[in-house]
Formats: C-alpha cells, sequence, structure tokens
C-alpha cells in the first residue's frame, strides 16, 4: 500500500500539483519531484511556529475555545487546498477503511490539540513542545507493535536518544 510521504527507501515521490492563480486567470499544471523528508521538516518548522503562535494565542483565550478556532482555520485551509488543487471525490467513492481510520485520526488529533493548548496555557512554549514531541517514541512503538514495522538500530538509538531529550527538557 503506497503511502504519501514518498517511499519506504527515501526515494522521492512525483507530486502532481495544478494552481490556478487569480492575477492572470491562468491555470499551470506541472509535475515536481520532492523527498518525503522536505514535507517532514516543513512539518517539523510548522509544528514549531503552532508552539509558539499557540502560546501567545492561548494567554488571552480560553484552550478549549482557541483549539476549536485553530480547527475553523484549518478546515478552510485544507478546503482552499483541496479546492485549488481539484481533488474533491464524492464521499461515497472513498474507501471505508480509509474513511473510519480518518476519523479515529481526527478524534486522537483533536484530543492532542485539546491537551497541547491546555498545556501551553499552563506551563512555557520551551518546556511543553519538547515533551509534546514524546509522540516521535510512541510512533515508533505503535508502528513496530501496531503496523508491524520493523525497528532498526538507528531508529531505536534515535528514538531513546529523544526519549532521553524529552525527560531533559522535562525536568
Amino acid at each position: 500500500m503506497p503511502n504519501s510521504g514518498g517511499t519506504a527507501t527515501g526515494r522521492a515521490q512525483r507530486v502532481v500539483f495544478q494552481g490556478c492563480y487569480p492575477a492572470r486567470c491562468a491555470c499551470i499544471v506541472g509535475v515536481m519531484s520532492f523527498d518525503w523528508r522536505i514535507f517532514a521538516l516543513g512539518s517539523a518548522f510548522f509544528a514549531a511556529l503552532t508552539a509558539i503562535f499557540g502560546k501567545v494565542g492561548v494567554t488571552e483565550i480560553n484552550s478549549d475555545l482557541a483549539t476549536f478556532y485553530r480547527t475553523l482555520v484549518i478546515l478552510g485551509v485544507s478546503a482552499l487546498l483541496v479546492s485549488v488543487r481539484q481533488e474533491w471525490q464524492a464521499p461515497g467513492t472513498l474507501s471505508q477503511k480509509g474513511l473510519l481510520f480518518l476519523v479515529l485520526s481526527g478524534i486522537a488529533t483533536g484530543l492532542s490539540w485539546l491537551c497541547y493548548f491546555r498545556a501551553l496555557q499552563m506551563a512555557p512554549a520551551s518546556r511543553v513542545a519538547p515533551l509534546d514531541k514524546f509522540s516521535v517514541v510512541l510512533v515508533v512503538l505503535f508502528a513496530v507493535l501496531l503496523l508491524g514495522e520493523r525497528l532498526t538500530w538507528k531508529v531505536g538509538i534515535g528514538s531513546l536518544l529523544i526519549a532521553g531529550g524529552v525527560i531533559l527538557t522535562a525536568l
């Protein structure tokens, strides 16, 4: 089963993009080649901004309400992206198993955000964000136990180092 982030071997994935630029009213269609690591680094960068922007936001707004507004923004940005890329599909054409696991992922994400914003309201971002990254260690553990992924010595040692860093920053 292919994953959207590239291949396990690190080969680049071809991404087809379509975008319409209103200033010119011309649609651009092309193919770009990105390695999955670009998206992973982008995720880390934007997650860091999430911590900083979220910390400032929850100093003035209840963390649960802040999560609600953040979710609305994400919904809007996602809808815009899917629209620009013309990727809408009727729900009946989508995999039932895929939808079920996306719903479960959405529930987990929502609960994670509620916990994260509450923690940001109560503690410095420099302490909350590293502890939140313990999720990296949990993902490795769950991937091995639930998905049957193979644990390499590099991933195992890296996970232990991350766990050690989490402990040091949380103390």
